[in-house]
């Protein structure tokens, strides 16, 4: 499919300006690059002068390539793949800077999250005008899945490139359904209905965002043409959805309001339920396998309508149960995506305005948070990684990791052998 092939494509692309810039002629362009992500941490997080910034430095940086005895001769799509390369790189050393940056967009993610939960409990093909013809949940379901990949990159054209191949499928569902359905398309009336269904079965997290930061940050010159008519018809389904009544849609007005209210009661009574656990499992002592009593408490309230299947096993299941799961699994996700961006703001609004020996702060944050993230996956507990990251002593298996960790970080350090 060509969401693969576009993705090999991107890595291929990355790690040839990777393999570049390693060159030590490539030095002059290092630094300037490196210089341009510390200075960064200088300011105080603004999306629109933020973007402003790096669409200038991008500008510059194009100006230098081409100038560059690297690139001398080198095509107008050599350099396109170098600023490529350049752009993702950029972009994931500033991701947890830039994405999701301001609280207002954190607030507009959650309502967009929320409305489109509400409506996934009752909104039918119908209610938006999709003709029947149109109607192929094969092709839909492969839609919602490119859309639901988009939080799993963070450079903007990779984030452009979800949102290409979703549109690309519901495209190819009309043009198969013009053709042997004999049905007349009507070009965005047809298009962006289908669009909106399935922006509302998928509920991609953090949907505000991810258009935002790709907007801001996704080289203006590559906003066009087909990559900006799939863009602007996303960020249309979007303000349709946070913007939807009953008048929008081919639906009772009194029926409308029912069914918003009924599952607006719904997910009060789940938030309410998974709340009351939380707490529980908060306030109980002497537990030394908290996974063990989070499935405890909640299978104490699995009788109530809200988590019927806490104490199921996998044979159990009916194919009925997959879409109530799958709505409780993107609800979850949601939350959690939503509470991790409001730490990582917390923890922005109590940096240090200024210091001594940035990067290395930042170099010291990230391999702890990396150094974590090992830690469990090797089975330690939240507790024992706590205590291992904390205390002076290690065990044996810990400072292994620990010296590995530092080794292959000065690796890094050494390759360019640059300081900003």
């Amino acid at each position: 499919m060509e969401g693969s092939s576009s993705s090999s494509s991107s890595s291929a692309i990355f790690y040839d300006f990777l393999d570049r810039m390693r060159n030590p002629a490539s030095l002059d362009l290092v630094r300037s690059i490196k210089s341009f992500i510390v200075s960064f941490s200088f300011y105080a997080a603004n999306p629109e002068s933020d973007g402003k910034k790096v669409q200038e430095f991008y500008a510059t940086m194009e100006d230098n390539i081409r100038d560059h005895p690297l690139w001398a001769g080198a095509t107008d799509q050599e350099v396109d793949c170098a600023m490529e390369g350049l752009e993702k790189y950029v972009m994931t050393k500033l991701f947890s800077r830039t994405f999701a940056s301001s609280p207002e967009d954190a607030k507009i993610d959650l309502e967009t999250s929320h409305k489109i939960h509400l409506l996934q409990t009752f909104l039918k093909p119908e209610h938006l005008d999709i003709p029947v013809v149109l109607r192929n949940e094969a092709s839909w379901l492969l839609a919602e899945k490119e859309l639901q990949k988009i939080n799993a990159f963070k450079a903007p054209r990779e984030k452009l490139l979800c949102i290409m191949n979703c549109c690309k499928v519901i495209n190819n569902l009309l043009l198969n359904a013009s053709m042997s359905e004999n049905h007349v398309l009507a070009g965005a009336d047809d298009f962006l209905p289908v669009l909106i269904y399935v922006m509302i079965k998928a509920n991609p997290p953090q949907l505000h965002s991810n258009l935002r930061f790709i907007h801001l940050y996704r080289r203006q010159t590559k906003l066009v043409s087909e990559a900006a008519y799939y863009f602007t018809n996303l960020v249309s389904a979007k303000t349709f959805i946070l913007e939807l009544n009953a008048k929008s849609l081919s639906i009772d007005e009194i029926e409308f309001e029912e069914s918003m209210h009924a599952a607006r009661l719904t997910n009060k009574a789940t938030e309410k339920d998974a709340t009351q656990a939380l707490e529980e499992m908060t306030t109980s002592q002497g537990q030394t396998d908290p996974g063990s009593s989070a499935v405890f408490h909640y299978k104490e309230r699995s009788g109530s309508s809200n988590y019927p299947y806490m104490d199921k096993e996998a044979g159990d299941l009916t194919v009925g149960d997959v879409e109530r799961l799958l709505s409780a699994y993107k609800e979850v996700v949601t939350k959690y995506t939503s509470l991790c961006t409001a730490v990582r703001n917390l923890s922005f609004s109590r940096a240090e305005p200024h210091g001594t020996n940035l990067e290395a702060k930042i170099v010291v944050s990230t391999q702890a948070e990396e150094t974590e993230t090992t830690f469990l996956k090797m089975g330690f507990t939240m507790g024992q990684v706590r205590n291992e990251l904390l205390s002076g002593k290690k065990s044996a298996p810990v400072q292994k990791l620990t010296d590995a960790n530092c080794t292959e970080s000065k690796l890094q350090i050494n390759e360019h052998r640059v300081s900003c």
